[in-house]
């Protein structure tokens, strides 16, 4: 069990933490979340001990291990893929040298009788007991089933990690914090360099981990698949939920009610209590309930609402300047790196205003289709960008090019032009960047902060070719959508890179697969390309399989079958509907009754008097229990009117 007490860290006049406190037990899984800047990862730095709080502690165990993989972090050279992985048993190569050394005194010494040579004798029956609690015998299969299940080949465990790029040589490191069996595991952002297979891969592995969890994502599909436990850090305080991020929503919403209708109750309660104030304050005769008044008021806990909850990023791309029709042609573009053939004749063509998407397994050769596209790379055959194309790049690692020790209006400063200058802090305060947030260093900004400080920088300038690779990474939810957002309206051509199902559906209009060194083109949306290569999800793509949907069952024709079978078909169905519309009623009745003690509830809630009842928590519980009860009523009723809609429709086609 590890114990977070009473933290506190601020910065400037505002606190990240005020005296927070929580405890993490053995094997929970915990989902960290809060907007990006709210110090999520701040704590994570705080638990692993690579930050100082300025007051509070962090208490472990005496024989406590951890695991903690940043966003970012500096790669060590001259190892091979194995080599690096196998790093983590140093301890075990260190265990194993003073085993032999041991071993060699006791067969060279001839004092058997001294107490020196007892001594060895206990220290090797401890060093081989080390060695059976390390596991060296497992050591190898540990190793290559964490880099095979992370994505790596066999022919890549020799391979340099130089070779590598930055989101795979991520991969290493996270197969080596996976491989300490830590009491804690501290992850942020595990996913942010993972395809689809590695990332269920992960989920499972997570599943099963002996020790506890403390994750920061934003894919909210991993975080219902992992955690159980749900802590929110809103304007330094936590909000500790028992459970995943869904059923969190649901429960952050009813506190979010629950808070909403307290503060209105007190404020109504304070300005009832300042009027009376203000209205006999000057009579003889009411001077001691004036005064009761006062105290009474100062003794008030002001309740807080987090009144930035709703911020979001407010922004939209310049107008596109005019181009050519044409303003991506690639014909018979090929890349290989050495002997390594990535793809090969790929034909590519964007036309003004089209906006497609790269799609396929990591290493397939999306990404470097784009650094060719952007001039980053050589390459064979042609690519040619259209008449008066402007283009703008944002890469994976955006963020990551940024200067550091520049501060954030310096930054948009240097590259802004004509009236922009004029701008710069309206255009910072656009994307969350407001009063003395213009004046940090880069440096101390948060991925998601940096994220949004890059696609600051991309706004600068008219473009009409914009090209993104993997843009939602680092970014919150709420980002995200107000990204997909602006992207729609953006009246310019664009190319983008993303695992995201959701974040690409209705965005494009074109697909592109990278696949087996080839590149195919597919007409519509993502939804389009499934239905086309006849897959459910994206997991099958990442897996490389084409399994072919399912065939749908033969519907029942009256050619087809016997007048008795067609007779129990219609009755079996008649049933079924039957059923259906009394389920379908029974909801609608359920429903208007919760409805109507919502309703008599409500009004006990807005009466300001009523919080002092003694049966207020009564009645809140009784609240709490009616919404739940209502919402889950509502999902019932949804389920049992679709399903009597499809038999009512499968009972007609019968005549």
């Amino acid at each position: 069990m590890v114990g977070v007490n009473k933290i506190t860290l601020s910065f400037a006049d505002r606190f990240l933490f005020n005296n927070v406190s929580f405890i993490i037990n053995k094997q929970e899984r915990i989902g960290l979340v809060g907007k990006n800047g709210a110090g999520k990862s701040t704590m994570l730095k705080i638990l692993a001990g690579v930050q100082p709080a300025d007051s509070g502690n962090i208490s472990t165990p005496s024989d406590f291990s951890l695991g903690y993989l940043p966003q970012d972090m500096e790669f060590e050279e001259g190892r091979t893929v194995w080599e690096e992985a196998a790093t983590v048993f140093d301890q075990l190569a260190r265990t194993q040298a003073k085993i032999d050394d041991i071993n060699h005194q006791l067969v060279t010494r001839e004092d058997y009788e001294s107490d020196s040579y007892m001594q060895l004798l206990d220290d090797l029956t401890h060093l081989n007991e080390e060695l059976v609690h390390l596991d060296a015998s497992n050591m190898d299969a540990s190793i290559e089933q964490l880099l095979l299940g992370l994505g790596f080949k066999r022919n890549d465990f020799t391979r340099q990690t130089s070779e590598f790029s930055g989101g795979w040589r991520m991969r290493i490191e996270l197969a080596k914090i996976l491989l300490t069996n830590a009491n804690l595991l501290l992850l942020d952002e595990p996913t942010n360099h993972l395809d689809i297979e590695s990332i269920q891969w992960l989920e499972d592995f997570l599943k099963t981990y002996e020790g506890a969890i403390v994750l920061i994502s934003h894919d909210r599909a991993f975080l219902d698949n992992v955690t159980n436990r749900t802590i929110e850090i809103s304007i330094g305080k936590v909000y500790d939920y028992k459970a995943a991020y869904t059923k969190y929503m649901q429960l952050r919403q009813e506190r979010r009610e629950q808070e909403i209708a307290a503060f209105n109750n007190q404020q109504k309660q304070i300005k009832d209590t300042e009027d009376f104030i203000d209205r006999f304050r000057s009579k003889a005769t009411k001077a001691v309930q004036v005064q009761s008044r006062i105290k009474h008021l100062d003794k008030i806990e002001r309740i807080e609402i987090d009144v930035e909850d709703t911020s979001a990023m407010r922004f939209h791309f310049p107008p596109a300047p005019r181009s050519g029709k044409v303003a991506l042609d690639v014909k018979d573009a090929g890349k290989a790196y050495d002997s390594k053939q990535i793809f090969n004749h790929a034909d590519i063509s964007v036309v003004r205003g089209e906006k497609v998407a790269f799609v396929g397994k990591n290493g397939e050769g999306k990404s470097t289709m784009v650094k060719l596209i952007v001039g980053l790379e050589n390459y064979t055959g042609s690519i040619e960008v259209g008449h008066n194309v402007s283009l703008g790049y944002y890469a994976q690692n955006q963020s990551e090019t940024l200067d550091g020790n520049k501060t954030l209006f310096e930054t948009i400063d240097e590259v802004a032009t004509g009236d922009m200058r004029t701008k710069v802090r309206s255009l910072l305060g656009s994307f969350l960047f407001s009063g003395e947030d213009v004046d940090k260093k880069v440096k101390v900004l948060s991925g998601g902060e940096r994220a949004r400080l890059a696609f600051c920088k991309l706004l600068l300038k008219p473009i009409n070719l914009l090209v993104l690779d993997e843009p939602t990474n680092h970014l919150d939810l709420r980002s995200k959508e107000i990204l997909k957002d602006a992207l729609k309206s953006y009246d310019g051509a664009m190319i983008v890179i993303s695992h995201d199902r959701d974040f690409l559906e209705g965005l494009t209009e074109k697909v592109y697969e990278f696949k087996d060194g080839k590149v195919n083109q597919h007409i519509g949306d993502v939804y389009e390309f499934l239905r086309t290569r006849k897959v459910a999800s994206f997991k099958e793509i990442e897996k490389g399989t084409d399994k072919p949907a399912p065939k749908a069952e033969a519907k029942p024709k009256e050619a087809q079958m016997n007048s008795q079978n067609l007779f129990e078909l219609k009755k079996e169905l008649k049933k079924e509907c039957k059923s259906l519309k009394n389920s379908v009623q029974n909801a609608e009745k359920q429903i208007a009754l919760c409805e109507g003690i919502a309703e008599k509830l409500n009004e006990n809630l807005q009466n300001p008097s009523f919080y002092k009842d003694k049966d207020y928590d009564k009645v809140l519980k009784q609240w709490q229990d009616n919404n739940a009860t209502l919402e889950e009523t509502m999902g019932k009723w949804e389920v049992a009117l679709e399903q009597l809609e499809i038999k009512t429709a499968e009972l007609e086609k019968l005549g």
